[in-house]
């Protein structure tokens, strides 16, 4: 059955310019769906013999099978729109949700007149609603990553608006201990607060975390946020140098365009911490922050139980300096995390300053080592170590995170 055949026959189903136009999308190039209906109709009053000849067959009323969907396109456009005004955005994406029963109409027309050439009717809504929404907009259609998704429920006019996260990556140091880099729910109340909590619901005061996302969502009108850090400190060492990569994502923003000097400086007003190298990324920074695997450098005061000479120190360094080293899970996280066995490189040692009592030493390491538990061996977990090295009792004093080897 030729096109022209097929044509005489769907005439008969009532269908709109739209409908009969869709069903042969993949025919030509250049036609909207609605031109293509309106082309098949002219095209089968022409190919008719001269006894024959009739007008063009006009578009029904109403269309059996979209039941006049797209005479409400206009509408939807609307709707959308007015929503989005009080939304941020540079790109955008439309969607909608189709009676199940025009979708179920359309794929039996295909099996019908066997027909292989068609384009479903929730692509062509989406497209008509998006070419018109991007006209009246201020963006564009981004079909992969959209700032914000609009997706139109045609039986109830309803909308759903789908905002994706805001990314902005940087750096931060953090210049006093007992803040953690995320904020840690009171695991009693989990959040409603308690009397171990002092009613905040936090085991901390307050985070890295919420001093830049609190002002950030601010700025952003976002619902929530979310700090992605490469690696953490431990919550009394200091992180300072060049800064610990970090990315902060805000959820659902209506404000995209922000000020990022602003925002670094209202951070860095707080004196606790300090944030800079700002960007606006995207998820994929967030992976990569998160399975890079960047070596660490520190700064540690080393307190021994008994005075040790500085010439064992000096040895005992250059022992272990380059060493890889084995370390059992720590008997502090060991309620939290797998109990197993992980090979580290102590990759530099070098001491700083020292007496009898203490000594200061720089150390670089393969990520994901253990330094505290490097220096007094967490009773055999570790070894070797700096403890079992000297002979004596060690303890950290103070520990600063002084670089973290990782090139933006």
């Amino acid at each position: 059955m030729d096109l022209i055949e097929k044509t005489e026959e769907l005439l008969d189903e009532e269908l709109c310019d739209h409908c009969l136009g869709r069903l042969f999308a993949q025919l030509g190039h250049g036609l909207s769906n609605d031109e293509r209906g309106k082309s098949l109709r002219v095209a089968y009053a022409m190919s008719s013999s001269e006894e024959e000849r009739t007008d063009v067959p006009s578009e029904p009323e109403n269309c059996s099978l979209c039941e006049n969907l797209f005479d409400e396109i206009d509408k939807f456009v609307d709707i959308i729109t007015d929503r989005l005004e009080s939304i941020g955005f540079e790109t955008f994406l439309v969607g909608c949700r189709i009676d199940p029963e025009i979708e179920e109409k359309e794929e039996m027309l295909w099996t019908e007149y066997d027909i292989q050439t068609s384009e479903p009717i929730k692509s062509e809504v989406n497209r008509e609603i998006g070419k018109r929404v991007e006209r009246k907009v201020d963006a564009e259609v981004d079909l992969e990553r959209p700032d914000v998704k609009a997706i139109i429920d045609t039986r109830f006019d309803s909308l759903d608006i789908e905002i994706a996260p805001l990314y902005v990556y940087g750096r931060y140091k953090k210049f006093e201990g007992n803040i953690p880099q995320t904020k840690w729910t009171c695991k009693q109340c989990w959040g409603e607060g308690c009397e171990r909590c002092g009613g905040t619901g936090k085991m901390y005061e307050t985070s890295v975390e919420e001093l830049v996302g609190e002002v950030l969502k601010e700025m952003t009108f976002g619902e929530d946020f979310t700090l992605h850090g490469m690696g953490r400190e431990d919550i009394d060492a200091r992180m300072l140098g060049d800064g610990r990569p970090f990315v902060i994502e805000i959820k659902s923003p209506l404000k995209r365009d922000v000020d990022l000097e602003e925002l670094k400086n209202r951070v860095n007003s707080d004196e606790r911490v300090e944030i800079q190298r700002l960007k606006r990324t995207d998820k994929d920074k967030v992976i990569e922050i998160k399975q890079k695997r960047s070596d660490k450098s520190y700064l540690i005061t080393v307190e021994y139980e008994s005075p040790v000479e500085g010439e064992k120190v000096k040895k005992g360094l250059a022992k272990l300096r380059g060493m890889c080293i084995s370390q059992r899970t720590p008997s502090r996280v060991d309620h939290r995390r797998s109990d197993r066995v992980r090979e580290r490189e102590i990759k530099e040692l070098e001491l700083k300053d020292m007496d009898e009592q203490e000594a200061k030493i720089h150390i670089r390491s393969e990520a994901g080592t253990y330094i505290k538990e490097f220096i007094h061996g967490d009773q055999g977990r570790t070894e070797p170590s700096l403890a079992e090295e000297l002979g004596v009792e060690c303890s950290v004093k103070e520990l600063d995170v002084t670089e973290v080897h990782y090139e933006t």
